[in-house]
């Protein structure tokens, strides 16, 4: 257990869209040292693999071996392509490597939800459970994946009472700001405004999401919450020499590590 004394702020990198290959050996190691040297915790936001094969993902547990801090961690679309998502989780995770799923994981203070979200478009033009069983499937899909994030805020807000700092990390974008940039006539495949919900009602600190490489770097949800799309292109097309974004927070004294199930 943690003591009551006031913590520093802890500083969380945030990155999406590394798209780890086959041929990546070594490629990672000094980019993992470099935020291990300047964060405390390392999110990743998703398209850890570049194609969804198992070989990308044990490329890349064996680059996570330079990382000496804290991963949490969403798949994304890229992840699921070869629908070895279930075994790319099991190969990533470790006592280090934390891959949410509906789950939330309390690391130094801070609350983490995560799920990986879905499309389905923004504000007026989201769409729809109404016509064809294909899209009602559609819609069902981005709508579950708003009630799981729920769920694990909830888990939060009902274990640590005490304004626990809540951070949501996602894939798809909750929304339309961050993706602009992007042509508007992907937009419904790029996040959807289901997943806004949660955030803005639970009181998450901030949101970080990315899957759109040419959209955004910042936002904000209708009720004031930072969105940072931390997508690997954004972060380099903004000049960050070794792409990652750093935020701060000021933590809670709770449990440095505690895994819930969602």
């Amino acid at each position: 257990m943690e003591d009551n004394k006031q913590r520093s702020a802890v500083r969380i990198a945030a990155v999406g869209d590394i798209h780890v290959k086959e041929t990546d050996q070594g490629k990672w190691v000094d980019y993992f040292r470099t935020v291990s040297a300047q964060a405390d915790i390392l999110l990743i936001c998703g398209d850890l693999t570049d194609t969804g094969h198992l070989a990308e993902a044990e490329v890349l547990a064996a680059e996570l071996k330079a990382c000496t801090i804290p991963i949490v961690a969403v798949l994304g679309n890229h992840d699921y392509e070869r629908d070895q998502q279930k075994n790319i989780k099991k190969m990533l995770e470790s006592d280090k490597v934390h891959i949410l799923d509906g789950q939330t994981i309390v690391l130094q203070g801070i609350g983490f939800a995560g799920v990986k979200g879905f499309g389905g478009g923004f504000d007026k033009y989201m769409l729809s459970m109404f016509g064809e069983p294909m899209i009602k499937s559609f819609v069902q899909e981005a709508v579950d994946d708003a009630l799981r994030l729920d769920r694990a805020l909830a888990h939060l807000d009902v274990d640590y009472t005490d304004d626990l700092p809540k951070i949501v990390v996602l894939h798809f974008s909750p929304i339309k700001e961050t993706v602009v940039g992007e042509p508007p006539e992907i937009f419904p495949f790029l996040g959807c405004s289901r997943l806004v919900e949660p955030i803005n009602r639970r009181q998450v600190l901030a949101a970080f999401h990315g899957h759109a490489h040419v959209g955004t770097l910042e936002g904000k949800t209708s009720a004031g919450v930072p969105v940072f799309n931390v997508a690997k292109p954004i972060l380099q097309r903004e000049g960050y020499e070794v792409p990652f974004y750093l935020y701060e927070v000021q933590p809670k004294a709770v449990p440095v590590t505690q895994e819930v199930e969602g």
